[in-house]
């Protein structure tokens, strides 16, 4: 299945404040949200903090660390 994951930056530890830019839109092939968020995680390079899955067929919502920033991750099927 095919699933889309937005980005948006939230906070940076240089600013420690919100910042405001357009989402990163990508697609992955995953069997599943948890796959397709993990796959996601390994790709760019950061770590998981949370993930909740509302249920089936809504979006599941992530936040991720990279570097200095924290980013929303919305995952969904496309």
């Amino acid at each position: 299945m095919q699933y889309a994951i937005e980005e948006r930056k939230l906070t940076s530890d240089y600013t420690h404040r919100s910042i405001e830019h357009e989402p990163r839109r990508i697609f992955v092939e995953a069997d599943d949200v948890d796959a397709a968020i993990s796959q996601f995680v390994v790709q760019s390079a950061s770590e998981l903090v949370s993930l909740t899955n509302p249920g089936r067929g809504r979006e599941s919502i992530a936040t991720v660390k990279k570097d200095d920033s924290v980013y929303l991750v919305r995952v969904y099927a496309a």
